[in-house]
């Protein structure tokens, strides 16, 4: 039974011996890995995406234009107060309420922080509170 064994391991050994050896870099040549096959993959569905939707914006590209939207929504605005034959714009009013700080109070223009003004028609009065500590009036 030995001698069995050890003639077919004889036979075995001489069949190796004569089959030709290939460096392994010319077999690997043409292999691909699992992560080039999956980058390939992942181009090639990338590609026939982007074919299928011409209309395809980048993140870029949305970005801005959410940004536009958001230009387009704002809506300019104009006050004009109208009484006794006077006509006052919210510009006119601030523009009188400035010329208090600087003049009449002698403050800087740069220390003016915040304005608020309140109209009394009936009056003929604006009332104001700047820098929300400072309060007065002027006449219209």
């Amino acid at each position: 039974m030995k001698e069995k064994v050890m003639k077919k391991t004889a036979e075995a050994v001489t069949k190796t011996s004569q089959v030709e050896t290939v460096p392994v870099a010319e077999k690997t040549a043409g292999v691909k890995t699992v992560e080039e096959k999956t980058e390939v993959k992942t181009a090639e569905k990338t590609a026939k995406a982007v074919k299928k939707t011409p209309g395809r914006r980048s993140a870029a590209a949305k970005e801005s234009s959410a940004k536009g939207r958001t230009k387009k929504a704002e809506v300019k605005t104009s006050i004009t107060l109208q009484f006794y034959g006077k006509s006052y714009t919210e510009e006119d009013l601030l523009k009188i309420a400035k010329d208090v700080w600087k003049f009449d109070l002698k403050k800087k223009a740069g220390e003016l922080e915040s304005v608020e003004l309140y109209v009394k028609p009936e009056e003929n009065t604006c009332y104001y509170v700047m820098n929300k500590d400072i309060g007065g009036s002027f006449s219209l």
